[in-house]
């Protein structure tokens, strides 16, 4: 029997054969592997705290942050959800620096395939974690850009063909179908063609490469059995989350109780136990 508590942040993610995850509770990280098929409890005790700041706050805003972090932080505006938003080249980011550092990077579009087809963009520094945090079980590179902002207009570009979101529920219901997601790169590329000009003459031809090479990369969970119908579980509502854990696939924990996003609750204080 083990035992831990602490903060919890999002897991930890490896791409091996299949996914390795860790629970973070504060900087420890525990392997969840050992406890596939076993019964494990989450005791939420009933403080959060801000990922960023570390203060104690009542609720929790955009997945673990404090409301004043919320207001003042570059990584909580509505840019990063929405990057062909982005207002940096305007002078009014909240946190240049943190801007240059993140999204004055290279980045990428690609595709996935999650529960069905989408698009996605992700920093460079961010792949495999961000396909795998989406559960997705394959992906593929398409376009290199020089910032966050030139993937968000290429994405925006990409939308009116392809969907931009995953559906959880069904993502997390079964092994989603195959999809070659090269022959799906060479139907959607044309019909982007002006979007792309578009861009390369506004910012360079060197701000957006096209990958014709780059190769799918294929992503399995650790996964025992996949549920029928999807329960939500939340901390919000009830304070312990305890089942046999028979899953574990994007950010969420599959027990035979239910489904919990662990991501969600980032700052919650919560124990954890379980035998392996």
């Amino acid at each position: 029997m083990s035992q831990n508590k602490g903060i919890l942040r999002k897991m930890q993610v490896t791409l091996t054969e299949p996914v390795k995850y860790s629970l973070v509770l504060n900087n420890k990280e525990i392997p969840l592997t050992p406890y596939l098929g076993k019964t494990l409890t989450l005791r939420y005790t009933g403080s959060i705290y801000c990922i960023h700041c570390g203060r104690l706050t009542k609720k929790s805003f955009n997945q673990g942050y404090c409301y004043p972090c919320f207001m003042k932080l570059a990584q909580c505006d509505t840019c990063i959800i929405k990057p062909e938003l982005c207002h940096y080249a305007a002078g009014s980011c909240r946190e240049p620096q943190w801007g240059e550092q993140h999204c004055m990077q290279p980045h990428f579009v690609y595709l996935a395939n999650s529960s069905t087809l989408k698009v996605g963009i992700t920093r460079q520094g961010q792949i495999p974690t961000r396909w795998i945090d989406q559960g997705a079980v394959a992906a593929l590179p398409i376009l290199k850009v020089q910032s966050r902002y030139l993937s968000g207009l290429m994405e925006v570009a990409f939308k009116d063909h392809v969907a931009d979101k995953t559906n959880w529920q069904q993502m997390l219901k079964s092994e989603a179908a195959a999809i070659d997601l090269v022959a799906e790169r060479e139907l959607l590329m044309p019909q982007v063609q002006d979007a792309l000009r578009d861009v390369r003459y506004r910012f360079g031809d060197e701000s957006v490469e096209f990958l014709p090479d780059a190769e799918v990369v294929n992503i399995r969970y650790p996964m025992l059995t996949y549920p029928s119908k999807v329960k939500s579980l939340s901390f919000d509502k009830e304070p312990v989350v305890e089942g046999v854990l028979e899953g574990i696939k994007g950010q969420y924990l599959l027990f035979d109780t239910g489904v919990i996003n662990i991501r969600k609750f980032g700052g919650y204080e919560v124990e954890f136990s379980g035998s392996t």
